[in-house]
């Protein structure tokens, strides 16, 4: 290689993107290249180690007691921590004919002393090396689009007059202002909103007297943020509740200015308000099946531009919910909407669904509700066959609305609730964990709410059945060896050198974070809120909170990834990864993260005497 692809060789290698030029330049004149020959050993355990080893081709193993528990492959490194603690727990050994650049030991240390960034890699924490590498997998061009703030943006400046005043006079205030929208302030001190299009609709198309208070044709129910807020939480408020602008305020509570959907999309360019737009203006199935089409464009948008995963999550489960719940007014007999909940749950329910996958959802229906059955079933059928046209898969378990177990009253479901928790069953705690992840994506909250209650007062005076409840993630095991290398299932032979990522990592988080959440009556879905009400409750160590929430991030990151990579090569979407297609990096961390799902899953161990039960 030249000097220049050694230097673009080096820089590609993380964390080295963050050497200074001299430091780079001490790195390439001190580099030197050997070939190595299969089965040659380089590095032997317990032995000092002497270079830094870059390979740019081939695929050395590391070893304890003749166990494989690393691979590394072309442009990765082996072994920094050696070199640090100048001793080498692991012998590396060539698997193949392999190239490698090697660099000098006291060239290395004394990089690392002079870079307080790549120091500080090298020697922080786990919750620190998880957080900082969600940081690094930003595209550098736009890395500041997560700490854009609102004040950032192009905020309109709020001109607000009083609610009295005439039609005319607004306008003529609108002109001389040179502004596109108009703030109004009733005798109340309630803040109402006026724009261009409301003149358009409502005083030329009706022919209103000019000499009207502009109050009349004003819209109230303004959502509000801070200046100082994030633009992503803008964007998150925008398209939860549909609308075109905000208000903004200074940290004094005072109004000073408007933001709206062009001035964010120029920061965020996936569509999404246009998407979001679609689904509330679509007439009919057709244009709202349309809308659901540009979602996965908009994942794959977020992701290139390092958009962190609970970010993605949230926003399209906003998405999501919106079409049920559009979906749902579309088709639902009009005497049913209004007096039911229509549930989401599971993974939807938490807001952690990003790629769609099977429906989960229910529907609660008000005990003084009088649509007669068969019209219930009929709607609920069309609802789950035109959810499945629109790209939302079956549920395997038929936990769907069309299944008339998840389609009942409101007294029938609390009849359910008290059977599953007093006839304690694999199926049973199976359905309450679902149920208990439940969102209202359409209807009355109020009867979600009532039945969560109802389940905190009868699970409440048992211990045993937290215990009962919490087993299951027994039945799992973390991928992970004594010796910290990968663990595979050798009876899985289709995925064989795989791991199940949610299996092995995300589902133990969820179910312990679930049971700890539902032993402290915490009405949060979502998993990372139910760690940070753990932590307020004092059930979770803040150190702790923080390692378990960077790890579940990481892990749903490698799954998002690996499933994205999969779609665009057209093969199967599922939960399997393959630790070859990672960096050393993320082979690490991925490590890490196991250990952490390992410290909870002893915690919970512990908590409810697990290995009793």
């Amino acid at each position: 290689m030249s000097i220049h692809e050694q230097l673009a060789f080096i820089k590609e290698i993380h964390p080295f993107e963050n050497l200074t030029k001299s430091q780079l330049d001490s790195f390439v004149d001190n580099l030197d290249i050997v070939y190595l020959k299969k089965d040659v050993i380089i590095q032997e355990e317990a032995k000092e180690p002497e270079y830094l080893y870059f390979i740019i081709k081939g695929i050395v193993q590391e070893k304890q007691a003749g166990e494989v528990i690393s691979i590394y492959s072309n442009n990765e490194i082996f072994d920094p921590m050696s070199l640090i603690e100048n001793r080498s727990k692991n012998s590396f050994v060539t698997a193949q004919e392999t190239i490698c650049y090697i660099l000098p030991k006291d060239i290395f240390i004394k990089t690392i002393h002079e870079n307080q960034t790549i120091e500080s890699f090298f020697f922080q924490s786990i919750s620190q090396k998880l957080n900082m590498n969600m940081d690094n997998e930003k595209n550098k061009e736009l890395a500041n689009l997560m700490v854009a703030k609102v004040k950032d943006a192009n905020v309109h400046r709020a001109v607000i007059v009083p609610f009295e005043t005439s039609i005319f006079e607004a306008v003529k205030t609108i002109k001389k202002e040179k502004v596109p929208t108009l703030l109004l302030r009733d005798d109340k001190g309630e803040i109402h909103i006026v724009t261009d299009s409301d003149f358009r609709e409502k005083v030329i198309l009706n022919r209103m007297d000019f000499d009207e208070q502009v109050g009349k044709i004003s819209n109230s129910g303004l959502k509000y943020v801070n200046e100082n807020d994030f633009l992503f939480n803008a964007q998150l408020l925008m398209t939860k509740h549909g609308l075109k602008r905000l208000i903004v305020k200074n940290n004094t509570n005072e109004i000073i200015g408007i933001i709206d959907q062009i001035s964010l999309s120029s920061f965020f360019a996936t569509h999404t308000f246009s998407v979001s737009n679609e689904i509330d203006k679509a007439e009919n199935l057709e244009e709202l099946k349309t809308a659901t089409q540009s979602f996965t464009k908009i994942i794959k948008s977020l992701h290139a531009k390092g958009v962190k995963v609970d970010f993605i999550s949230k926003l399209i489960n906003q998405l999501n919910r919106k079409v049920m719940n559009k979906l749902f007014n579309m088709l639902a007999p009009q005497e049913l909407i209004g007096k039911c909940a229509l549930l989401v749950m599971g993974s939807e329910g938490r807001g952690e669904q990003i790629l769609k996958t099977d429906q989960d959802n229910a529907l609660v229906i008000a005990d003084d509700c009088e649509v007669s059955k068969e019209e219930i079933s009929k709607f609920v059928h069309t609802y789950t066959e035109t959810l499945v046209d629109f790209g939302f898969p079956r549920c395997e378990g038929n936990i769907m609305v069309s299944n008339p177990y998840w389609c009942r009253t409101f007294s029938d479901f609390k009849s359910l609730i008290y059977e599953w928790i007093t006839q304690p069953s694999g199926d049973n705690f199976m359905n309450l964990a679902i149920f208990y992840d439940a969102m209202v994506a359409s209807g009355d909250r109020e009867l979600l709410t009532q039945l969560k209650e109802y389940i905190f007062k009868i699970g409440s005076t048992s211990k045993t059945f937290y215990m009962h409840f919490a087993k299951i993630i027994m039945d799992f095991n973390v991928p992970l060896g004594f010796f910290d290398g990968f663990v595979f299932d050798s009876k899985d032979k289709d995925h064989k050198n795989e791991i199940d990522i949610k299996k092995g990592g995300i589902f133990i988080i969820v179910q312990s974070i679930r049971t700890l959440s539902l032993e402290h009556k915490l009405m949060r879905a979502n998993t990372l809120k139910r760690i940070q009400e753990l932590q307020k409750v004092g059930e979770l160590e803040p150190e702790f909170a923080q390692e378990i929430t960077e790890a579940f991030n990481f892990l749903l990151t490698m799954k998002l990834k690996s499933n994205l990579e999969k779609l665009d090569s057209g093969k199967e979407v599922n939960n399997y990864i393959n630790p070859e297609d990672l960096n050393t990096m993320e082979k690490d961390l991925l490590k890490d993260s196991f250990k952490i799902v390992n410290k909870l899953k002893k915690k919970l161990e512990h908590h409810y005497k697990l290995n009793y039960v």
